[in-house]
């Protein structure tokens, strides 16, 4: 999504040409290939832990780190494996969102008309919205090291990205929509009893 806001607002002579759907589904293929690898690399590294109960993990569900929490071994080669690996599935998708945001701040400022910045700005704000919420949690619950943080901090954090950020999603693209602001205008007409304009 961000590569083609990217190019809607800082390409748009050459959108069509850049953005083919060849180049959209190698796009969703190498991000799917990309975390389904490192996934399957934590997922082997968990295989070969020993555990020797109690078997109940201290999370909502089940997590890496209250799992790995559970095992007798040494796990200190795993947890740094898997802490490469979420920074790598986590930190490069956030930079090079960082990235292309800049660029589309730069070329939306650029923008002659008032108009324009305001139709340009809107259309990105939602998804940007959303992905700091998201990438804000999930950074916080698995590149902050688990010595500095608490238990209950990472079950919350982990309930924000888990379940608040898909909720809202509707609800943040939603309030671009002209009918739900006339219906919110309408709404808070009738519980203030002033006008909005």
């Amino acid at each position: 999504m961000y590569y083609d806001c990217y190019l809607a607002i800082c390409q748009p002579l050459c959108y069509r040409v850049l953005m083919t759907g060849p180049l959209c589904i190698r796009l969703a293929a190498g991000s799917w290939f990309c975390c389904f690898l490192l996934t399957a690399i934590t997922m082997v590294l968990l295989c070969r832990l020993t555990f020797y109960g109690p078997y109940e993990i201290d999370h909502f569900f089940c997590d890496f780190t209250p799992v790995v929490h559970l095992s007798c071994m040494d796990t200190s080669v795993t947890e740094t494996i898997a802490f490469a690996t979420s920074s790598a599935v986590t930190l490069i998708p956030f930079l090079l969102i960082v990235a292309s945001y800049s660029c589309v701040l730069s070329a939306v400022l650029r923008i002659p008309s008032c108009t324009g910045q305001k139709k340009a700005f809107s259309t990105c704000s939602s998804h940007l919205t959303v992905v700091m919420v998201f990438y804000g949690t999930l950074i916080a619950t698995y590149l902050v090291p688990s010595a500095n943080s608490s238990q209950l901090l990472c079950k919350r954090s982990s309930l924000l990205y888990i379940i608040l950020t898909p909720m809202f999603n509707p609800i943040i693209y939603s309030l671009r929509n002209r009918d739900i602001h006339e219906a919110l205008k309408k709404c808070l007409r009738k519980k203030s009893g002033v006008c909005l304009r």
